[in-house]
């Protein structure tokens, strides 16, 4: 199995990608590729003590590119004009049969742009979405979907992030059966927008999926289902909303436990606990979020990632393609049209 990873994308590119693909290397057999600039990437393959002839620490090879697609960049203009970007060349290896999964922190917007342009839709596909790891406190993590790639949806759409949602959710994660739960703004199956109540409808009637019906928003940090689904913008807002008060959580334990010399102590003793606590809500051990949908297996990784979540979603990634994900999600389509069909 051969891995392409984006050596140039990301805040932290070039340096944490390739510490996090050197430690990755260490830990699996499989070929990793990384392609961008070559000089800064031997560079930082050098500084890492990276020694191409020992097998010890894996096989690393490097693919020149000469462009890197930016931040600021307008998604679709990049992608059709910066051909040789280190995104676009890896997701057309990918395309070419040259690598099986495509790793990249770059701009969100012109990863799925050049993932629909180069490798394109799944067929009976409306819409490839983005699927997140949420942390459940004390139990393990749920899967949103769409977590920020469409912000209008049709209920067709939230069906496809369901079933989709559950099949990755069985290859990769192993969890059997999983819950799929719709976001909503209350349990009642009449509730909601005309949206979220014919996606219930649909979701309702479909055989591939263990749907628990609407779940407020509330009660989706306990665990009330094991793939969130919802629009992507309400899923961003989610996402969000969750990072932002844990972060204030956190922020404010810490000032609580230093406010004196008792409350000094207590921390001291707390200190393990507390670490826990803040793991749990540490994207960079959950590995990146796959595009599901997408003809071909690309993983999107947070744009600040560190060497820790570049590691981790190489890692992670590997069954995504091995365990023929986007090939079952196809054979899954037949249904989805079935279930459209009988609601027209």
């Amino acid at each position: 199995m051969k891995i392409i990873v984006d050596g140039m994308g990301g805040d932290n590119a070039p340096q944490a990608v390739v510490q996090g693909a050197v430690e990755a290397a260490k830990l699996i057999e499989h070929e990793i590729v990384l392609v961008g600039d070559e000089q800064k990437l031997q560079e930082e393959l050098a500084a890492n003590g990276y020694q191409v002839n020992d097998p010890k620490q894996g096989k690393i090879s490097v693919v020149h590119a000469s462009e890197v697609i930016l931040n600021e960049d307008s998604p679709v203009k990049a992608v059709r004009t910066k051909k040789d970007s280190s995104m676009v060349r890896g997701i057309r290896m990918v395309k070419e049969g040259e690598g099986d999964l495509f790793i990249s922190a770059g701009n969100t917007g012109a990863l799925m742009a050049g993932s629909l342009f180069n490798l394109g839709r799944i067929p009976g596909i409306d819409r490839p979405a983005i699927a997140c790891i949420y942390p459940i406190m004390t139990q393990e993590p749920a899967l949103l979907v769409d977590a920020g790639a469409n912000a209008e949806c049709k209920p067709n759409n939230l069906l496809e992030f369901g079933i989709m949602g559950s099949i990755y959710m069985e290859r990769v994660l192993g969890r059997k059966n999983p819950r799929v739960g719709l976001v909503n703004n209350g349990t009642e199956e009449g509730k909601g927008t005309t949206l979220t109540k014919a996606a219930h409808e649909m979701l309702e009637k479909s055989s591939q999926i263990n749907f628990v019906g609407n779940v407020e928003a509330r009660e989706v940090p306990h665990g009330v289902c094991d793939i969130i689904v919802c629009d992507g913008f309400v899923g961003n807002a989610i996402l969000k909303l969750t990072e932002g008060f844990a972060l204030a959580v956190l922020k404010l334990l810490k000032q609580k436990f230093t406010e004196g010399t008792r409350a000094k102590a207590g921390a001291l003793l707390l200190k393990n606990k507390m670490y826990e606590l803040k793991g749990e809500f540490d994207y960079s051990e959950y590995g990146g979020a796959p595009f599901l949908g997408v003809r071909g297996s690309v993983i999107k990784m947070h744009g600040s990632s560190n060497a820790n979540a570049v590691k981790n979603t190489i890692l992670k990634g590997i069954p995504y393609a091995e365990n023929r994900v986007v090939e079952t999600i196809e054979s899954a389509v037949l249904e989805i049209e079935e279930i459209v069909n009988s609601e027209d």
